[in-house]
């Protein structure tokens, strides 16, 4: 179509201008850099421009010149670019640190928009790491931003903390197998760590390894079940949140580099967004038969962390494949028939469906299909459509669906009806048969 043609235009167009204008900043910073090096100083550490900038902070008795010279030699890692990465690097950057090392393997999509902050619109489909650097650069040039699109696993992360002589670790990340992997090597290279969580109206935050205060694994050493975590693409979480973490993590963090007093170690900071209150709770002592920060350890190296946790080091959905293909329908298929069929169940929860769906399904989430709930209504449903022969199960990636399929599979095994589960769900839909049903 014309406007198709159009839009693939002018975004080639853009594309090109993005390209020239990045050149022409990182120009301009390289100018100001220089001038910076001429300016005359009139103190033993900052240029001129420096005290004038950090003059506010230097004001603080708890960070006064000594700590501000520690942030301007400091080096700290965040690993996670999104909703708990973006406000810390933000921070950090404007606070003065010397160098920040970002790691994130992600690209920015338009579900990130809300709670990442670094992140525009003109960003999607960016590496979330190159999408930041552009900002950070732009809100104070003396900080030295290293970008690192890149996955992080033992190997990968190992090998940074040997290079770099990290000051500080913050955790941004969102999955179980990449918290045992940061705390691990953290301790093993003596690294504080600070670590930040956020769901839904929920925040915790706390630091780990620090002046001989416990590590993750002192209060977890067994990793929770993998069906017992909730993401923030699962569960929701209301854009704040992180905001609120991410900027106390980047506190946390100039506390520690300029060595004041009332670190975060060995307690934890429970924030309620739906009250408005934090809470701050005492945790165990370091734990002297801890695994890894104990008297006698018995991880002295990075270990395969997916394995451990029995899960994958991400928070993207792992399909399932638990039904024959005979009982699957592509949304190919799908889109022939949906229209005019008679029963359309989406079992996804109940806010799902009233963000969108299709407009002759029926919904009945599947958690109410387990506990056996609204088996009468379905058997009047089945009753009125007695003629009919498939009944039709959709949710939003296609896994809930195949759970509600064997579930409604046996409850009806008696009729004549067959349960067709539709293969990668509304997602799928959205890619392959409208691309105007939404995608969260």
């Amino acid at each position: 179509m014309p406007e198709e043609t159009e839009v693939e235009q002018l975004e080639k167009e853009i594309e090109v201008l993005k390209q020239e204008l990045k050149q022409k900043e990182a120009r301009l910073q390289l100018l100001k850099s220089v001038k910076k090096q001429i300016v005359k100083h009139y103190s033993n550490h900052f240029t001129t421009d420096e005290i004038t900038r950090y003059s506010r902070q230097m004001l603080v008795p708890a960070i006064g010149v000594a700590g501000q010279n520690a942030l301007k030699q400091s080096n700290v890692l965040i690993v996670g670019a999104g909703g708990l990465g973006c406000p810390a690097a933000l921070y950090l950057v404007a606070a003065g640190v010397g160098h920040l090392t970002i790691v994130d393997n992600d690209e920015v999509e338009l579900t990130n928009l809300h709670r990442q902050i670094l992140h525009t619109e003109a960003d999607v489909g960016v590496p979330k790491v190159e999408s930041a650097l552009g900002k950070l650069s732009n809100i104070n040039s003396n900080v030295k931003v290293n970008p690192l699109h890149l996955h992080v696993n033992s190997e990968s992360l190992m090998g940074l903390l040997t290079k770099e002589n990290f000051d500080v670790v913050i955790d941004c990340t969102d999955n179980v197998p990449t918290r045992y992997l940061l705390n691990d090597a953290c301790v093993l290279k003596k690294i504080p760590l600070v670590s930040g969580s956020a769901l839904q109206l929920e925040g915790q935050l706390t630091v780990y390894n620090y002046k001989n205060g416990p590590c993750y694994r002192c209060l977890f050493p067994v990793p929770p079940a993998p069906d017992s975590v909730t993401s923030c693409g699962d569960g929701g979480v209301v854009g704040i949140v992180p905001g609120v973490i991410g900027s106390l993590q980047a506190l946390e963090t100039v506390k520690i580099i300029a060595d004041t007093s009332g670190v975060l170690n060995g307690r934890l900071l429970l924030f309620d967004g739906s009250n408005t209150t934090f809470r701050n709770v005492k945790l165990r002592n370091k734990n002297l038969d801890c695994q890894v920060c104990g008297s006698h350890p018995s991880i002295t190296k990075l270990i395969d962390y997916e394995q451990f946790c029995g899960t994958r080091a991400h928070d993207k959905v792992i399909n399932i494949e638990i039904l024959s293909n005979s009982e699957c329908m592509n949304v190919i298929q799908f889109s022939k028939v949906y229209e005019q069929a008679p029963i359309v169940i989406d079992v996804r929860p109940s806010v799902e469906y009233e963000m969108c769906h299709l407009t002759n399904s029926i919904n009945i989430p599947y958690q109410d299909i387990e506990k056996d709930e609204h088996l009468d209504f379905l058997k009047e449903l089945l009753a009125i459509h007695s003629g009919e022969k498939d009944v039709y199960v959709l949710c939003r990636r296609g896994n809930d669906s195949q759970r509600a399929v064997v579930k409604l599979r046996d409850q009806f095994r008696d009729s004549n009806f067959t349960f067709l589960n539709i293969t990668g769900g509304l997602h799928s839909f959205a890619k392959q048969v409208d691309p105007a049903f939404p995608i969260y």
